[in-house]
């Protein structure tokens, strides 16, 4: 056996990161889907519940991608990936799309994060860099307009830092509008005093999450590890 073989790293992957976080979204709901680790969400909503998905860009009810070869270029979610139609679903207008946003008619957005503050304030759309690109997009009217949002990401960045802190270091997309995150690591939950660890990816124990962690956790009395599928 080689000595160079690498051992697999504990928690989840990112599939089984969409998993769980789809395991919350409930019969009937209207969800908007934001770009990258979000989008794998609704391959895994559990069969028999009906989600109409929305897109800032004017589908409403829009369903899984095409067979490669019949994508349509004019049928298109806002992360510019192509998309099939559900029957009943709708096109409208850019602005009518964010009338149901602003107006409160979207249950739920999951969306990435770059940080996530203990009291629930995101941020997901710079750095705050001088060279950096802005690309808000339609980030900060869901936090303000969507009735729950929860947040999908890795625990800490590609170096090792934090990313649930007591206090965000970036710019903010919206202030106290995070409920929960999901990460490889944890299930956490943002609570009247702070990050409350709700459950805990197999292979990891709390400590770890904690050194992870830039700010302290609480841990739920019924704290449980999360049960996703082997495989994805």
């Amino acid at each position: 056996m080689s000595d160079d073989r690498k051992t697999a790293r504990p928690g989840l992957s990112r599939p089984q990161m969409a998993w769980r976080a789809a395991q919350d979204i409930f019969d009937g709901a209207y969800v908007n889907l934001g770009i990258g680790i979000p989008e794998m969400v609704a391959r895994f909503v559990p069969e028999g519940r009906e989600v109409i998905y929305h897109t800032e860009n004017g589908v409403l009810g829009f369903g899984p991608p095409p067979e490669p070869g019949q994508e349509d270029p004019e049928l298109i979610n806002a992360g510019k990936k192509p998309v099939t139609l559900r029957p009943g679903a709708a096109f409208v207008h850019h602005a009518d799309s964010f009338a149901m946003i602003r107006g409160g008619h979207i249950d739920i957005c999951i969306l990435g994060a770059m940080q996530v503050a203990a009291n629930g304030d995101l941020a997901n759309w710079s750095t705050g860099d001088p060279d950096a690109i802005p690309a808000v997009g339609g980030a900060m009217d869901l936090v303000a307009g969507v009735r729950r949002i929860f947040v999908i990401t890795s625990h800490t960045t590609r170096d090792g830092s934090p990313k649930l802190m007591e206090r965000c270091g970036y710019p903010l997309t919206g202030v106290g509008v995070v409920e929960r995150i999901y990460t490889d690591l944890a299930v956490v939950d943002v609570g009247d005093d702070g990050f409350v660890l709700r459950e805990i990816a197999p292979g990891v124990d709390v400590q770890t999450v904690q050194e992870r962690t830039a700010a302290p956790l609480h841990v739920a009395e019924d704290l449980r590890t999360i049960a996703a599928p082997d495989g994805l």
